[in-house]
């Protein structure tokens, strides 16, 4: 029923939608004779279907909501006409790709195509333009484009909280199902053409930030970018969202993910780290998140230009006249130019009352100063737009009815369409360019105008022909281009007050500084436009997939959970029949467990193990053949008073620095020096950290003392974290300790004691007695288990294991790790542990008594 929520991806990829429907598909781009039918619904839960293809050269398929083509009905209604559409980015970004790359496109028409003609359209469409059409019934169009994109998703990128019913778009479940069905149909379009070895996907913007999961879940080995061309807001904002981590996990299966500025990215990277407990690192200038073993790239890099089509543009406006009419017209005159789409982002209304309050302020410009304002179509609708538009009307009239003079109008206001040259013409004659945008993603408005008042060689078109060039920018700090335009005076929109003197101060600037931060300005438009931009975003595509096919690759999880696990070839899930295999062959066995995040979730209050794990201890150390030791960080009293009952188990506390083999044995310790004056100097320093980071606390140990962040705010815990660490090596640098960072802790113990330690005394033990371990299994979840993991690699060498030694090291979690095997989590480990206790002997045989050196 179309009520349910549709957050299971196996019911959206079998299709289960009423609305759906069904149509012939395009046939697929390809060289080799194929079957359409290995691509239906039917048969997506195949999670490893990368389907082979014997075409060798690269193709890039770029996918984004609409088509970089125009539709027109034809005088005699008989059919479409199609041009390109020059304008669309997607046209321009190929400048940036290898010359010798295909590339298609896979999008929405911007017209209402009849269902019995989009068969011809489709094939007419991809024949002439290589463009694949997704052709969307208009109930799904309509709450996909109308409803989430553009009264949820959009006001939520600007910062537009729904905080009333009449103020921003509540959350509606329907949309987003739409949402998600629109993102399928397009998921289909792509698989129709997809040669999955060879392809790469670029996806662009917010409309299809769930297109990733539909196209990973087929093709685990897919090569896909994605690219967001709006702002991404603050984590504070973004968690409001109700579907907030099926959108971060649905983009996480892409290989790549680009923003424009490096807020954008962080607020992202910030999301991911809050929500989905990742955190980012940044390796020679890349910025990476580990994802199941898969490093999703982060790109930054702001769009340029085209400067080829604003060149052309500037030609076709001196042919037009139109420079020419426009000096005429506004003869004697500053002129101010502002150029927004109709919407309730642009800050329009601000500007003008910038404008107003520069009158005001500075008389003299009274005349002679005049803001022009091109107000592009508006793109979405709605109550709040309606009311942005009369404001923009009102403060226009009041200002020309104040300050108007026959002959002399302050406000031009142009609200219909306005041709691509005659915008240059009025780029080129304006003294300065006013964007007051109070949140936008990129705006090129300020780069267009910087290339047209630069002009073109031969033309009259420029700020002054022949003679030095110069301009002039106020921009909104909230825009994403500010970034790179040193030069401009930024501006605080919402500070009316301060915008008017800035449009002041950049009318009044002496020509010679307008020329110096033009020439700046036009160094930097230049040399950084849409086919650099491109280039960029492509080459850090290619890089973040090379290791593609070097690994396994498999998907797991359902819904927007699913994900695609990358490891080594030589990590893999440990068998429970293979591990009880060896178990049952052995003599001789060595069994090392982690406690917490191993046998207990970290998540647990109540750390006491259950009355399941003492039985399965019980019965493996039951077993004359089996030496059994829980190693844990953990103090002495907590683990030896809940395993009391557990006899003949040993217990390596503290990381080993402490040691029992049973209950009936003392402790012995295990580290190299005895002096803990240290912890006088390590706490006092902690104590700072703890007094200023709300949720931290210490947990001081016999032997060591730990700072614990993990109940704090994520990102000044790890902050924190990262201070105490430098802090504490500086001052403890000349004692006998060490300093280390684990999972949501600082820790310092004595020197040359760790886990891996206590490994290697357990196997030389048993070793010294005659019972070299045949069997080892060791079992961990976090970093300090790695030094186990290490040091049973090197054993077999240094002659401690027996080169015969049946070896499980296995970590707890699908991550990277030095061990070979992994189980999914505490639960698959007690199941191990359980099959292991099933397989094993507990009658007494003349070696029980070796239980202890």
């Amino acid at each position: 029923m179309m009520s349910r929520s549709y957050t299971n991806l196996l019911d959206l990829a079998s299709g289960n939608f009423p609305v759906m429907g069904q149509r012939k598909r395009l046939p697929r781009v390809m060289t080799v004779p194929g079957v359409i039918s290995e691509l239906d619904d039917d048969q997506a839960n195949s999670v490893t279907s990368d389907v082979p293809s014997s075409i060798i050269q690269d193709r890039v398929i770029i996918v984004a909501n609409q088509l970089p083509v125009k539709a027109k009905r034809r005088p005699d209604n008989k059919g479409w006409s199609f041009s390109w559409d020059e304008d669309s980015l997607l046209l321009q970004l190929k400048d940036g790709l290898p010359d010798d790359m295909e590339v298609l496109y896979v999008g929405s028409l911007r017209v209402d195509v009849d269902s019995n003609e989009q068969d011809d359209v489709s094939q007419v469409l991809l024949d002439r333009f290589k463009c694949v059409p997704a052709f969307l019934p208009q109930d799904i169009l309509s709450k996909f484009y109308h409803g989430f994109c553009k009264q949820q998703l959009w006001p939520l990128f600007h910062y537009m909280l729904p905080l009333s019913a009449n103020h921003g778009g509540r959350f509606d479940r329907s949309l987003w199902e739409a949402y998600v069905s629109a993102n399928k149909i397009f998921s289909q379009r792509v698989i129709e053409v997809l040669n999955p070895e060879d392809d790469y996907i670029w996806i662009h913007d917010y409309h299809l930030m769930v297109l990733p999961t539909f196209l990973r879940r087929r093709f685990n080995r897919l090569r896909m970018g994605f690219f967001l061309h709006s702002p991404f807001p603050s984590s504070e904002i973004y968690r409001t969202l109700p579907v907030r981590e099926e959108i971060l996990k649905a983009l996480l299966n892409a290989d790549i993910i680009g923003f424009h500025t490096f807020d954008y990215a962080r607020h992202f990277l910030s999301c991911c780290s809050r929500m989905l407990g990742l955190e980012y690192q940044s390796k020679r200038g890349y910025i990476g998140l580990e994802y199941y073993g898969r490093t999703v790239g982060i790109k930054i890099m702001p769009i340029g230009v085209h400067m080829g089509q604003i060149e052309s543009v500037l030609r076709l406006a001196d042919k037009e006249w139109r420079v020419g009419e426009l000096k005429q017209q506004f003869e004697g005159k500053t002129v101010l130019l502002g150029v927004d789409d109709m919407d309730i982002f642009k800050g329009v209304n601000l500007k003008l009352l910038a404008m107003e309050q520069m009158l005001t302020q500075h008389p003299k410009w009274q005349g002679r100063a005049v803001l022009v304002q091109i107000a592009n179509p508006a793109r979405g609708r709605g109550r709040d737009l309606e009311e942005i538009e009369a404001e923009i009307q009102a403060s226009c009239k009041r200002i020309n009815e104040n300050f108007g003079q026959p002959g002399y109008e302050p406000i031009v206001f142009i609200d219909k369409p306005v041709s691509l040259s005659e915008k240059a013409a009025f780029y080129t004659i304006a003294e300065c360019v006013i964007v007051t945008a109070v949140r936008d993603g990129m705006n090129l408005i300020p780069y267009e105008y910087i290339v047209c008042r630069q002009g073109v060689s031969g033309s009259e078109s420029g700020s002054e022909s022949g003679g030095p060039k110069k301009s002039m920018l106020v921009v909104s700090e909230f825009i994403g281009c500010s970034p790179s335009l040193s030069g401009a005076i930024r501006v605080n929109p919402w500070n009316v007050e301060a915008t008017a003197e800035a449009m002041n101060e950049a009318i009044s600037m002496a020509d010679a500084e307008k020329q110096l931060r033009h020439e700046k300005h036009y160094r930097y438009v230049s040399t950084h436009d849409v086919a650099y931009w491109s280039k960029s975003f492509f080459q850090d595509m290619e890089r973040s997939c090379k290791d593609h096919f070097k690994r396994w690759c498999w998907g797991i999880g359902l819904s927007f959970g699913f994900r695609v696990v990358a490891l080594d070839h030589n990590f893999r899930k440990l068998s429970i029949d293979a591990i009880v295999s060896a178990y049952s062959r052995a003599k001789n066995r060595a069994i090392l467990l982690d406690y917490d995040g191993t046998m207990m979730p970290q998540t647990s209050i109540n750390k006491t193990p259950s009355e399941n794990v003492t039985l399965i201890l019980n019965t493996l150390c039951s077993d004359p053949r089996n030496t059994v030791f829980v190693v844990s960080g953990r103090g002495r009293d907590s683990l030896g008073k809940w395993f009391s009952s557990c006899n003949r188990l040993g217990i390596a506390a503290e990381h080993g620095y402490f040691l029992r083999w049973s209950v009936d044995e003392e402790w012995e310790i295990c580290g190299q020096n005895n002096d803990f004056g240290w912890i006088q100097m390590a706490e006092p320093v902690m104590k700072l950290y703890t007094e200023s980071t709300d949720g931290s606390y210490i947990e001081a140990k016999e032997s060591a003392v730990v700072w614990h962040h993990q109940d704090a705010d994520p990102g000044f815990g790890s902050s924190q974290a990262k201070e105490l660490l430098d802090h504490l090596e500086s001052v403890l640098a000349n004692e006998p300790v060490a300093v280390k960072s684990g999972q949501y802790i600082v820790e310092v113990k004595p020197q040359g004691v760790s886990k891996g330690v206590v490994a290697e005394k357990i196997f030389t033990s048993m070793a010294e007695r005659g019972r070299h371990a045949d069997f080892v299994l060791c079992v961990g979840d976090d970093r300090s288990d790695e030094d186990m993991f290490e040091i049973i690699g090197h054993a077999v060498s240094n002659g401690i294991l027996s080169s015969n030694t049946s070896v499980f090291a296995c970590t707890v979690g699908q991550k990277p790790s030095k061990a070979k095997y992994y189980l999914d989590d505490t639960t698959e480990v007690i199941s191990m542990l359980d099959a292991l206790a099933d397989a094993s002997d507990p009658s007494p045989s003349p070696e029980s008594e070796a239980s202890s050196p």
